[in-house]
């Protein structure tokens, strides 16, 4: 048999999409570079790093990309068309990852799981960490020493650093920052969707819907307002606009929103907790404007292009791409940022976050022309 395995269009066990079984196919095209991508999480920053998907197509053309992601994350990247291969972190996708060849490997968690799949695979050129045999992180190439240093001096990560994680991570890949966005298009179906949720909301085309995303993470502590700032924000919106509140969350925020809703005005919706994450992605994209911790909700906000307020306490507002469509609030307290995950500090970071600088803060962003 005369297979062509290293196609692009090859399947496997089933013909690919011109049915031509191989001999004699004229539709042969190489795969070219190799790429694997090993980015297992968190969801946020996976969603962060398929800005570099378009420059490595460019850079590296004709290319082909697999990229490695927890399970948690897949539905995020499935379906991409910038991807040619997404494999779930599972034992059945390492084994198959221990055969395979490819040209450059691009790991860009620093975690022991993801550095020692980039380790062990077949590749002469490798970019981003490693695990050493001490079950240490190292940098593959000098310009991945930054991203690691981050996470060694908290001087550096907290206060002298001035850069996105967007620029962090394409110098770890050697590529130019060009202000690229997020790569996550939205299938119809989820626009539809989002679409339908409104329609059910009574809300007109031409309503002012501002979302809250309530979600943030477990990872630190208070990366959102609690209920009560978030009543107080709500208040003061509706006496400086005229428009629709959207709660957004997750299920492990569906106490707080029901103690929202208990309090809230009519005009307070909530998008429900059950949502996947294309689905929430897309009632995000129905927003005029988003207010948000740092948190998955932020990205997926980002992604859509919504002019987006970010509020920040224990997190880094330095690193966060707003992409000219968005403003950063933080907290004033000395502590911030600091990463902790438990604080029992009162009043709390986010507590210091005046609502109504939110509120004057969206009604700025409410008068730039966003086109999604």
């Amino acid at each position: 048999m005369n297979l062509k395995a290293d196609c692009r269009h090859f399947r496997n066990d089933k013909p690919c999409r011109f049915g031509c079984g191989c001999e004699g196919c004229r539709h042969y095209e190489p795969m070219g570079k190799r790429i694997l991508i090993v980015k297992l999480d968190a969801i946020g920053d996976v969603a962060r790093t398929t800005p570099l998907l378009e420059p490595l197509r460019r850079t590296y053309s004709p290319c082909h990309i697999t990229w490695l992601v927890a399970p948690m994350a897949e539905d995020l990247l499935k379906g991409n068309p910038r991807v040619d291969v997404l494999l779930s972190y599972r034992a059945e996708s390492l084994e198959a990852l221990r055969i395979q060849k490819f040209d450059l490997v691009l790991s860009l968690d620093k975690t022991p799981r993801a550095t020692a799949v980039a380790t062990w695979a077949n590749a002469p050129e490798k970019f981003g960490f490693g695990l050493s045999e001490y079950g240490t992180i190292f940098p593959f190439n000098p310009e991945s020493e930054y991203a690691l240093a981050l996470g060694l001096d908290d001087d550096l990560k907290f206060r002298r650093n001035k850069k996105t994680y967007q620029e962090i991570v394409f110098a770890c890949c050697k590529l130019p920052y060009r202000g690229e966005e997020y790569a996550l298009d939205l299938p119809a179906e989820a626009r539809a969707y989002a679409a339908e949720k409104l329609k059910q909301w009574a809300t007109a085309e031409d309503e002012t819907v501002i979302g809250l995303n309530l979600g943030g993470g477990s990872a630190f502590a208070n990366k959102m307002w609690e209920p009560p700032e978030c009543i107080e924000f709500i208040r003061a919106l509706n006496d400086a606009l005229d428009c629709k509140v959207l709660l957004l969350g997750a299920e492990r925020e569906r106490e707080r929103i029901e103690r929202i809703l208990a309090q809230a005005p009519d005009n307070v919706l909530s998008a429900g907790t059950d949502n996947t994450i294309r689905q929430f992605q897309a009632l995000l994209g129905r927003c005029d404007a988003v207010v948000t911790g740092d948190s998955l909700g932020m990205h997926l906000a980002i992604a859509e292009k919504r002019p987006v307020v970010a509020l920040f306490g224990p997190t880094c507002p330095q690193e966060i791409e707003l992409y000219g469509r968005g403003e950063r609030i933080v907290s004033p307290v000395d502590c911030a940022p600091c990463y902790r995950s438990c604080c029992k500090k009162s009043p709390t970071c986010m507590e210091t976050i005046e609502p109504s600088a939110v509120v004057e803060a969206v009604r700025r962003l409410l008068t730039q022309d966003v086109s999604p």
